[in-house]
């Protein structure tokens, strides 16, 4: 029932905190204020995962009050729920209420029917107050541990509560790679890496994004009446995290360690046929419980989006980044705060391309029936101007209201008169931002199997909602009649696809982003890959996070094939806008990039590319929020370019006559690697792959 009470909980006020007297924000971590601390507070922390994912949260959710604040609040709001709820039912009396000429309150409340509950009622009562109590212990535990992380950032980070807002987490994240040279706080490595600390904090979600990559977690069933759809909801995701990774008899043994029985090939079946017993208990609970934690989600889903529809009632004709989507569009160590900056850039975009998909038949009736249904509006809404009283008649309030909602939803099936039917290029915008697209979407943005598609990871909030509602009666089923057949694959999953990284433990290998082990040959050249058909990531996935992670970490150095592969995109990428900057000048006039693909190569926005303090991402000159802009339109452009790079490999597999480009890639490919990159010796030293003696089961 807690997984369902966290799905509403967003934390996003902002904190401050006067009575810290704390260095100011330029505060240099190497200087010997630091070594003037009590080192060994901060050494050697037993459950790291849990500190840097704490870390990172307080960091994102604006610090101690605000945390603090928007937990109590949580409990208040829970007892408000369960109060307000059981007095509608118990003490009301709605017929005088509804039929009664003159109700007053002492007719219509009665107190006196608490005293004789029915015995459902006490049931759920009793439940609610012991979740309350659970509720308040966890907070409780959390208080102590938010008083540790804020003492972190006040004594080792040098970090005030009044700065938090300010800083970039890309700010904490060095002064925590810094605070680990003086405080140990991992003792099996001296120095940790950008990547180590994504590894911790990322460590479930990319086991979960890699299982939905190669399709071991399905996301996508098929329901009676309704056909193939993808369901994924926060109450499936919280059953899915506590049968994989901390719930009793997990294939983890804690927050960093894979059971030892998993590694071992022969234990397969066993242990398949343990985890598919667990599932299907684990769904009967979720089942048993379903009538409680439906009637929960009902009643805070009604006291949620009461008020929005009155205030908002297209509200729910807008759209959102599904669950499904959210996973599906996931770079591995990519953090929820730069996965929510994507899809918020790429949400403009994607609202435009379903709105073209508007029926005209849907669309004449929309338009007369908001002509008759505001003429009567306006009608009653002059009367009760000219003369009050009118609203005194009977439903005549209630009519107005529902004509203001008919008006209102209307507008949603009439397509906007200045929409431009151009869906291919809407699609080419929101890949820029999301970075991924199914093969089977290129060239067939206008049908409406593409659009049915993509209704799916961006969806109708109503639809969501729905989904969230139904969930507790779905999900039991979903987990005994079919995540529990895919036991096997999940037991074969954790042992091919684990690494042992020094310093930090377990780890999917997909996280690793090795272009060797896990590329797709299709987006590389011929030879840089070594990955099977079950080993390769599918949609380029490890490839396109190789390049994201490493243009957001400028400073990390990935293994030499990797860096190799990166440093080609780049500067091919940078070449190509110089070349386009070069003939745009020549033609004295400049497109919009914004809009649209030139010459081939969709988003590259040559003028970004062709200052060079623009392409030094890493210059002191530029400004830290500039800086941040910058490497926004290097991913953006980089990424599109090995879209393209890759549909030219494509092209050039089937037809002789392929770019010349990929040629070109190729050599670029095997150069020597630049001294400065770790070599594929360091790289392997950091991670044992466990895999089967005899290859992959």
């Amino acid at each position: 029932m807690a997984g369902f009470r966290t799905q509403y909980t967003r934390l996003n006020s902002n904190s401050d905190d006067p009575e810290e007297d704390l260095p100011p924000q330029g505060f240099d971590i190497g200087a010997r204020g630091f070594e003037e601390i009590e080192k060994g507070r901060w050494n050697h922390i037993e459950n790291l995962d849990e500190f840097f994912i704490r870390i990172y949260e307080y960091h994102r959710n604006n610090g101690f009050v605000c945390i603090l604040l928007n937990e109590i609040f949580e409990l208040i709001q829970f007892v408000f729920v369960v109060l307000f709820t059981s007095f509608l039912l118990l003490c009301v009396d709605y017929d005088t209420l509804f039929n009664h000429k003159t109700p007053t309150f002492s007719n219509v409340v009665h107190f006196h029917k608490i005293q004789h509950m029915e015995p459902a009622i006490v049931v759920c009562l009793v439940i609610a107050f012991i979740f309350w109590l659970i509720r308040l212990a966890r907070i409780v535990i959390h208080f102590f541990k938010l008083l540790e992380i804020r003492a972190f950032y006040r004594n080792a980070l040098r970090i005030p509560e009044c700065e938090l807002n300010n800083l970039q987490w890309q700010d904490v994240q060095k002064r925590l790679i810094e605070v680990q040279k003086i405080h140990q706080m991992c003792v099996h490595k001296e120095e940790l890496t950008e990547l180590d600390i994504h590894h911790r904090i990322l460590r479930w979600k990319n086991y979960l994004l890699a299982m939905q990559n190669k399709s071991v977690i399905s996301c996508s069933y098929n329901f009676p009446l309704v056909g193939d759809r993808a369901f994924l909801t926060e109450g499936m995701k919280y059953n899915l995290k506590l049968i994989l990774f901390w719930g009793p008899g997990s294939p983890f043994q804690n927050n960093w360690k894979l059971r030892e029985e998993y590694r071992n090939p022969a234990n397969r079946f066993v242990l398949a046929n343990r985890l598919s017993r667990r599932i299907f208990w684990i769904g009967i609970a979720n089942f048993i419980l379903s009538p409680f934690i439906l009637l929960w989600v009902i009643l805070y889903s009604f006291f949620t989006y009461a008020e929005m529809v009155k205030r908002e009632p297209d509200s729910f004709g807008a759209r959102r980044w599904s669950c499904y989507g959210r996973l599906f569009f996931r770079h591995f160590n990519e953090l929820d705060h730069e996965l929510d900056t994507r899809l918020s850039k790429a949400y403009e975009p994607a609202s435009k391309y379903m709105n073209l998909f508007v029926s005209p038949f849907f669309a004449i009736i929309a338009k007369n029936l908001a002509f008759f249904a505001g003429a009567l509006f306006a009608v009653l809404t002059v009367f009760t101007l000219l003369d009050k009283d009118v609203l005194l008649a009977e439903h005549v309030l209630t009519v107005i209201a529902v004509l203001g909602l008919i008006i209102r939803a209307c507008y949603i099936f009439i397509p906007d008169e200045n929409t431009v039917w151009d869906p291919e290029q809407l699609l080419k915008q929101i890949v820029s931002h999301t970075h991924y697209i199914p093969d089977a979407w290129k060239g067939k943005a206008h049908t409406k199997e593409v659009r049915k598609k993509f209704s799916q990871v961006f969806q109708y909030k109503a639809e969501y909602v729905i989904q969230e509602l139904v969930s507790p009666v779905i999900t039991p089923f979903l987990l005994c009649f079919n995540l529990r057949y895919k036991a096997i694959e999940i037991v074969d999953f954790f042992r091919n696809f684990t690494v042992d990284v020094v310093g930090v433990g377990d780890v999917c290998s997909f996280a690793q982003m090795d272009v060797k082990r896990h590329g797709n040959p299709e987006w590389l050249s011929e030879g840089l890959t070594e990955a099977t058909q079950y080993e390769q990531a599918e949609h380029g996935k490890t490839e396109l996070s190789l390049v994201n992670f490493s243009i957001r970490n400028p400073t990390w150095k990935p293994s030499d094939r990797g860096a190799q592969f990166i440093s080609t995109i780049k500067e091919n990428a940078i070449q190509e806008g110089v070349n386009l900057s070069a003939a745009v000048s020549q033609e004295h006039s400049l497109p919009d990039y914004r809009s649209g693909s030139f010459q081939g190569l969709p988003y590259m926005n040559p003028m970004s590319f062709s200052d060079p303090s623009l392409a030094s991402l890493g210059s002191t000159t530029v400004a830290p929020h500039q800086q941040v802009q910058l490497r926004e339109i290097q991913m953006n452009s980089s990424m599109m370019y090995l879209h393209e790079l890759r549909d030219r490999q494509v092209e050039q597999s089937v037809s002789p006559q392929g770019a010349s480009l990929v040629t070109t890639s190729a050599a670029m490919l095997h150069q020597q690697p630049s001294t400065s990159v770790a070599s594929d010796e360091e790289h392997r030293s950091e991670a044992k792959v466990l895999r089967d003696p005899g290859g992959i089961v």
